[in-house]
């Protein structure tokens, strides 16, 4: 009988033992895999709900999304994952991992209401820092542009700048010794449209053209700095973030544009001064010509200081930028190759 008694304890210890070498990991992997409930809310109720989360490099964040009120979506700034729908009553399961330690921006990609850009989080990686190039500041802080300054356009075409005539004028003799400088991708973003104008009106050989022949040289220098492809990502970008506000068509005309004049932001409290502002009409000679690619590119980055205008900086790469500042001055400069 002790004998028997003595088996039956050891056996009883051994699948314990057993047990235990499988019941362990499992629950570990389930500690480090756990899945977080993200709720989305429009922005003067709460937004996103948890709005920080943390991560590991190499390891997955599991989240289920789900909205309390209307329609939303959820993306993750600076990455290709496609946008995921978030349903109210419903739950969307999304897998994130990172490559790379650093702070990412998640955000709500559906205009659900003028606060809709303010529908942000953020997930801050932890991990071995990876060696590469710093990063070096954006290109209107290295020209020393002041971005909150208006930059009007003292000279104005008589009619649209045509890309597809001035490229026709390249092919004149008079055109063969524009300098190379004019050419280049540095020249191109530091310089606004109307100083590409003027720098051509002062080369000798150009006299013979009129003002605006230069306008239509002027637009085909800017062309030549994009392509089909670019201007296609500029388009689905702007509708995605900017049509609300500035208009399909860049007039200043979008569905929120009345409520953004002279306004508070509803269920906000903005500091003494702080008002929104009538979007920019990206139609306006006078204003778009004035403007350099590096001042558009930082009004992106930055936003408007007190007008209203969000901040893209942590959402887009910067070859997104460019090529929204491209589509942005498709508006003023007839490009001819614009989907």
């Amino acid at each position: 009988m002790r004998h028997y008694r003595l088996n039956w304890f050891f056996g009883i210890i051994a699948a314990l033992l057993v047990t235990a070498a499988i019941v362990v990991p499992l629950v570990g992997r389930i500690r480090d895999e756990k899945t977080i409930i993200l709720h989305g809310r429009m922005a003067e109720s709460g937004g996103w709900t948890p709005t920080d989360l943390r991560a590991q490099v190499g390891k997955p964040l599991h989240l289920r999304l789900t909205s309390g009120d209307v329609m939303h979506s959820f993306a993750v700034g600076q990455n290709v994952m496609a946008p995921v729908e978030v349903v109210p009553g419903e739950f969307s399961e999304v897998t994130l991992t990172f490559d790379r330690p650093g702070k990412y921006t998640f955000y709500c990609t559906r205009w659900c209401g003028l606060n809709h850009w303010r529908m942000r989080g953020v997930i801050e990686v932890s991990g071995e820092q990876v060696e590469g190039k710093s990063q070096s500041p954006p290109l209107y802080a290295e020209l020393g542009i002041d971005i909150d300054k208006p930059h009007p356009s003292k000279v104005t075409p008589a009619a649209p700048p045509s890309a597809l005539e001035g490229e026709r004028l390249l092919s004149e003799p008079d055109t063969k010794d524009i300098p190379l400088e004019y050419k280049t991708q540095e020249y191109y973003r530091a310089a606004s449209p109307v100083d590409i104008w003027q720098d051509l009106r002062s080369e000798g050989e150009l006299a013979v053209f009129s003002d605006q022949q230069i306008w239509n040289l002027t637009a085909a220098l800017l062309r030549a700095q994009t392509a089909p492809e670019m201007l296609a990502t500029g388009k689905r970008l702007y509708f995605e973030n900017c049509a609300a506000c500035h208009g399909e068509s860049g007039g200043g005309d979008g569905v929120f544009a009345d409520d953004l004049t002279n306004g508070d932001m509803p269920g906000m409290n903005p500091e003494p001064g702080h008002t929104t502002s009538a979007p920019v009409d990206f139609t306006n000679p006078e204003t778009m010509l004035g403007a350099s690619p590096a001042l558009l590119q930082g009004k992106i980055l930055r936003g408007g200081m007190g007008t209203g205008m969000p901040y893209f900086g942590p959402i887009f790469t910067e070859e997104q930028t460019w090529a929204l500042v491209a589509y942005i001055q498709s508006f003023i400069i007839e490009m001819e190759n614009q989907p």
